[in-house]
């Protein structure tokens, strides 16, 4: 007869409750389009800033109109509803050149430093200058469209291209002036989306780590509002001479030539150096 089996015990490690804990999953992206999605809607408040943005850069007289006279005089002059022309090329620049910036920086990153690697600045700013790059690529043919159709009201009335939506603006200039002209100002356009990505983002992720390094700020809402809020500041400050010349370039009714930096030269010699901080 064999010896009776004793009671099956299971042993400390083999228990569930001191099993080693499994490591914590990374946090789920969101998706590429996100960015874009959420400057289309961004559009919806500051096309009457952009708008008067451009008016003021378009302008080549010795007229000191800051940004609050210049917006009442255009609804004043054109109606309230002035301020928001041109804005579905403004959606649809945001559709191209917002998507492609935020999601070509975010694939950039994760190539480049994958496993969830922290890149350094000299590597955000990279990742920021490519991904502008393309971005602005991308959305040079409706920042064309969108200029136009802002500075539309501003010409009189035998000059206006009278553009009836983004998709009417893009066909028109294609069928009159060439698809080549849908690139108009592209040199410029991708210089300051360079500017802009890489001051936009670089600065943001920047300034969020030195805010969470001081006891004030934790990873919230008023944290990613303050780095966005500096960064902001930082990207349209840096990118403003340039964005002057784009904006001149693809507004203009003849081409223009020469380089971005010839360009901010003249501006700054025949109007002052104010003139490239419209």
């Amino acid at each position: 007869m064999g010896a009776p089996h004793s009671p099956t015990t299971s042993s400390p490690s083999s228990s569930p409750s001191s099993s080693s804990p499994s490591p914590p999953s990374p946090p789920k992206k969101s998706p590429f389009w996100f960015g874009g999605a959420a400057s289309c809607v961004a559009a919806l408040a500051t096309h009457p800033l952009d708008l008067t943005k451009v008016r003021l850069q378009m302008d080549t007289t010795a007229a000191k109109n800051g940004m609050i006279k210049t917006m009442y005089n255009i609804t004043r002059t054109e109606g309230i509803t002035a301020v928001y022309s041109g804005l579905s090329a403004a959606i649809l620049r945001q559709l191209t050149y917002s998507t492609v910036r935020f999601g070509a920086y975010d694939a950039l990153k994760d190539t480049l430093y994958p496993n969830g690697a922290k890149p350094g600045f000299w590597g955000m700013l990279a990742c920021g200058i490519a991904a502008g790059a393309l971005g602005g690529a991308a959305g040079n043919p409706a920042d064309v469209v969108n200029v136009r159709m802002q500075n539309d009201g501003k010409l009189p009335v035998d000059q206006r291209r009278n553009y009836k939506h983004a998709l009417d603006g893009v066909f028109r200039i294609v069928r009159e002036e060439g698809v080549p002209a849908l690139g108009r100002g592209l040199g410029p356009n991708i210089n300051r989306a360079m500017l802009m990505t890489a001051g936009q983002l670089v600065s943001y992720d920047v300034f969020k780590t030195m805010l969470l390094r001081t006891p004030y700020f934790k990873d919230n809402i008023t944290t990613h509002f303050t780095s966005s809020l500096l960064a902001g500041l930082v990207a349209t400050t840096i990118c403003s001479p340039v964005d002057v010349v784009k904006t001149r370039v693809m507004g203009s009714k003849e081409k223009i030539s020469g380089s971005s930096l010839t360009m901010m030269a003249h501006v700054a010699r025949t109007e002052g150096v104010g003139a490239l901080f419209k």
